[in-house]
């Protein structure tokens, strides 16, 4: 008996060995990423004017990295706060870990080189070569237009410095290990010509990362069959759900019979003064994480050829309860 307890304490010994071994391996040699590309972005009206506009109403950055008031509805960009950082999303809301959104006004990204910020948000790593989160969705953004990625950049270099130290995210295992694994997806493409309203609507529905929200995840990943359709829950402070809803052109439960008009004026009507925006919402009773206040800035152009887009995804039946308590469905 004593000898097999020796064996198994041996045994014991060499996995907490081996586990160390592989933490120290995972920790020193992941990501695997290449150094910061050295670069000067060219500020130029264009990109200025280019940039505002994908970054203020596509991409999400201002959305993300600023304050958002949900004591409105659709939770309206709090005036002042545009680009501080410093939102929370932690295991209240069903995220792995403890997350903030950087600061990335000048006074949070002023050192950080063109370089370093390209490729932040084309590869997933910060000024340190340290993962983030792929809440910041890089494996998007590198899918984009280098030029749109550029403009963007070089819009965000313009915005007010706010002051705001933020503190560091901090995932819980094994989310620690796993996305340093997560390997960068940088696959730069030409931005499709808007007559093909098709090919151009994908791209601006990738770089919106509309199907982040819009499909069921398991421990992370979407669920096959169900993009787009919907589901994923988002958890508000006050104990309750909302659900993304079904934009598959299914119809009995997703867009399958709206109109484009119908679409576009679904955001449109949101596009008005911020203050006009600001609908009080009363504790207990339904909100939305959907942005829309900032996609309504969108150019019914642009909401047109992503609807093209949508009708052309694999229909899905998946009714949503769009709102519920936590722990209740019916």
């Amino acid at each position: 008996m004593k000898k097999l307890f020796k064996i198994l304490g041996i045994l014991l010994i060499l996995l907490i060995v081996a586990g160390a071994g592989f933490y120290i391996y995972l920790m020193k040699s992941f990501p695997k990423v290449e150094p910061a590309p050295t670069m000067k972005i060219e500020v130029t009206p264009a990109r200025l004017e280019r940039g505002n506009y994908l970054a203020n109403h596509v991409v999400g950055c201002i959305g993300c990295h600023s304050e958002r008031n949900f004591g409105y509805f659709a939770g309206p960009i709090a005036p002042g706060t545009e680009g501080k950082g410093g939102e929370l999303f932690d295991e209240s809301k069903g995220f792995p870990g403890s997350f903030y959104a950087k600061n990335i006004t000048p006074a949070g990204i002023g050192n950080w080189t063109d370089g370093e910020l390209f490729r932040a948000v084309t590869c997933g790593v910060d000024k340190d070569g340290e993962p983030l989160f792929p809440m910041m969705p890089y494996l998007h953004f590198g899918q984009m237009d280098k030029e749109d990625v550029l403009s963007v950049l070089a819009y965000i270099r313009t915005l007010k410095p706010i002051p705001n130290d933020v503190p560091k995210s901090k995932p819980r295992f094994p989310m620690n290990l796993i996305e340093r694994t997560i390997p960068c997806a940088s696959n730069f493409q030409t931005r499709p010509d808007k007559n093909n309203t098709v090919e151009y609507g994908k791209y601006l529905v990738n770089s919106a990362s509309c199907t982040d929200c819009h499909t069921q995840q398991v421990k992370g990943k979407p669920k096959e069959g169900l993009e787009f359709a919907g589901g994923f829950e988002f958890p508000f402070d006050n104990g309750f759900l909302v659900r993304s809803a079904n934009i598959t052109p299914e119809d009995e439960t997703g867009i399958g019979k709206w109109t484009k008009e119908q679409f576009i004026t679904k955001f449109k009507v949101f596009d008005k003064p911020a203050d006009q925006n600001n609908v009080p919402v009363s504790p207990g009773t339904f909100n939305t994480w959907m942005p829309w206040t900032y996609y309504a800035g969108m150019t019914t152009e642009d909401l047109g050829a992503m609807y093209d887009f949508l009708r052309t995804v694999k229909p899905v039946k998946n009714k949503v309860e769009k709102f519920s308590a936590i722990g209740v469905t019916n």
